[in-house]
């Protein structure tokens, strides 16, 4: 073979590499309009305001015979929709390392989350059982996608250019986020303007993000391919069992282990910030509900720029330092957040911005990190525990929070309380080997890491 013939091949192989990345950048686009207008802002509120619609005289709503406050119906129903996901997951992730076919189970899960959010849009009244069962079925199928689009990350970019490619997908998210979220408050904020309703104005946000995760999702499954299977043996078991025997098998990679303990403890931390700061700021600083979407939209927008920026410092100094420097600045973060003084909306903004600049850096950076950790061929069933971990196992956080207020009546108290999470995490991280991790995994170790 000429080397002109290896030299076309090479760059042949570098361009459908690259294809296939720029197409799995846009699945962070297609879905994240879900987690930001669906989850964090539209659902929540509106779900609990159909649930009292059809709440008896003791503000009760009776699914399955079983009273349920109307307050607690949209939570019940998230927490619900983790115990599915973490049913399906390990299951749908060894089948796809087993049959090699991702990108079927992908398109399957991601059109099952898309069509139950458009068909949000049927929430009126007091159809709050149609609502709780189309959160289940779409977080549910979002959780399961995040998986299958993760496990592609080891296939389509080699050691040295994983953090970057990773955090250019959580860049793409949030910069998708932003812009649907903007759209979105013009219109929920101006609705008399547009002629409707603001319960129709709401079912219009939460629909249209299903209609943007369905109509994106065409452009990764049309540039990923399906990688041939490795030789495996065993069948994929059901449910819980898939995850018990995904389990041992971790257990012969103890440091691969070791570094998932880490990440679940250091984002349980971010993940109950990102849940509770509005609180926080509701009812600790008195802020309004048009600050705290302002602060929302603004760590989304940050997000954009932190993980660029921590994508390119972990070429300098490594993921694993960048991360353990990114917990510091959570920890200044929160200990900052003690002193804010209230109802002064602008302590609060630079609060979210600082937020926003270590928020996706951190996670896009602990997904590249752990794809060195996974054994070959065995990308979708490791990255269902990962993604149990950033979704399903988020517990202990709000936990301690809520304790803290009930035991001190303080909000401060219980957001600087957080600050363990991330210490705990940095201690945990440091004293992983990640260079002697990535080779007994089987790897390649990156010259940076």
């Amino acid at each position: 073979m000429g080397i002109d013939t290896v030299r076309t091949a090479a760059s042949d192989e570098t361009a459908g590499r690259r294809r296939e990345q720029r197409g799995w950048y846009f699945y962070d686009w297609a879905c994240s309009v879900y987690s930001t207008s669906v989850l964090t802002v539209f659902l929540g509120p509106y779900l609990t305001s159909v649930a009292k619609e059809a709440a008896d005289p003791e503000g009760y709503v009776h699914p399955l015979g079983v009273p349920v406050r109307a307050g607690s119906f949209f939570a019940y129903s998230v927490s619900l929709s983790v115990i599915v996901a973490v049913l399906l997951m390990p299951l749908v992730g060894a089948a796809a390392d087993r049959s090699g076919r991702k990108k079927p189970l992908l398109a399957a899960a991601a059109y099952t989350g898309a069509a139950a959010t458009m068909c949000m849009f049927l929430l009126d009244g007091d159809r709050y059982l149609l609502g709780g069962a189309l959160l289940i079925v779409a977080n549910a199928a979002q959780s399961v996608s995040m998986m299958l689009y993760n496990s592609y990350l080891p296939q389509i970019a080699p050691p040295e250019e994983r953090d970057a490619v990773s955090s250019r997908g959580w860049a793409f998210g949030y910069a998708a986020g932003s812009l649907v979220l903007v759209v979105n408050l013009v219109l929920y904020l101006a609705h008399d303007s547009f002629g409707v309703s603001e319960s129709t104005a709401v079912r219009i946000c939460l629909a249209s993000a299903g209609l943007w995760w369905g109509g994106f999702t065409l452009i990764p499954l049309l540039r990923l391919r399906d990688r041939p299977p490795a030789a495996r043996e065993g069948k994929t078991a059901p449910g819980l069992r898939q995850l018990a025997a995904t389990v041992r098998d971790m257990r012969r990679h103890p440091l691969t282990l070791a570094f998932l303990l880490a990440y679940l403890v250091y984002n349980d931390g971010i993940q109950t910030v990102i849940s509770q700061a509005s609180v926080y700021g509701s009812e600790e600083l008195g802020l309004s509900q048009s600050t705290l979407i302002g602060a929302v939209l603004l760590v989304q927008v940050l997000a954009v720029a932190g993980a660029l920026g921590m994508g390119r410092l972990a070429r300098t100094y490594g993921a694993k330092r960048t991360i353990l420097g990114s917990l510091i600045a959570w920890t200044l973060t929160l200990g900052a957040g003690y002193f804010l003084p209230e109802g002064a909306p602008v302590g609060f903004f630079l609060l979210a911005a600082a937020i926003g600049l270590v928020l996706g850096g951190s996670q896009a950076l602990s997904r590249s990190l752990f794809s060195h950790l996974v054994p070959p061929g065995k990308e979708a069933e490791y990255f269902s525990a990962y993604e149990m971990s950033d979704r399903g196992m988020s517990w202990l956080g709000p936990l301690l929070f809520g304790l803290t207020y009930q035991l001190t009546g303080s909000y401060r108290d219980a957001i600087v309380s957080l600050v363990a999470f991330f210490v705990i995490g940095f201690v945990l991280l440091a004293r992983v080997p990640v260079r002697r991790a990535i080779g007994a995994a089987g790897n390649p170790v990156p010259e940076k890491i």
